[in-house]
């Protein structure tokens, strides 16, 4: 019998070997809002007039416990006929996470958090908004990918950030 010899994992600067700088703990839903209230008489008003549909994402984070966060996506969208909503969808999409903070740079966590988790929070984010707006009887909307890391640098600059925390014990 011939077994390979496992491969040796490489060590993560600072950490053990096969540590990961994050650990996904869950994902959930929050918050989920969808409105059509000028319904049905809207679906003919997006017929004949031209329609305009806004959109922001805003990633925050809060520290949980320890080395635990939940790192949050919050997407709103609103679509008008002329000057009435057609819709309106409020998404709030977040990620438990445990962060080894021995594997990452201390001026590295704030991003990390607020850049690389949003990212991956993304595509589903983008799903929920596209069956709520199908399930509301409205076309499919998918919604266009985003720089997270220019959203950083337009909210926080080039400075390195500190974590929040809890101050509160448990």
């Amino acid at each position: 019998m011939n077994e390979a010899a496992p491969t040796p994992q490489k060590a993560a600067p600072g950490g053990d070997p096969g540590s990961l700088p994050i650990r996904f703990l869950g994902q959930y839903v929050r918050d989920l809002s969808f409105e059509a209230p000028h319904a049905p008489g809207i679906f003919a008003d997006l017929r004949q007039q031209q329609h305009k549909i806004g959109a922001g994402v805003e990633p925050q984070v809060r520290h949980i416990a320890g080395s635990q966060f939940e790192v949050s996506l919050t997407a709103q969208v609103e679509a008008k006929a002329g000057d009435r909503p057609a819709f309106v969808a409020e998404l709030v999409y977040c990620a438990m996470v445990e962060l080894d903070e021995r594997a990452v740079p201390q001026e590295h966590l704030h991003p990390l958090l607020l850049i690389e988790i949003p990212r991956f929070l993304f595509p589903f984010v983008r799903q929920i908004i596209n069956d709520m707006t199908v399930s509301g009887g409205f076309p499919p909307l998918i919604m266009q990918p985003i720089d997270f890391v220019d959203l950083y640098r337009r909210t926080y600059g080039d400075k390195p950030q500190s974590l929040p925390r809890n101050t509160a014990t448990t």
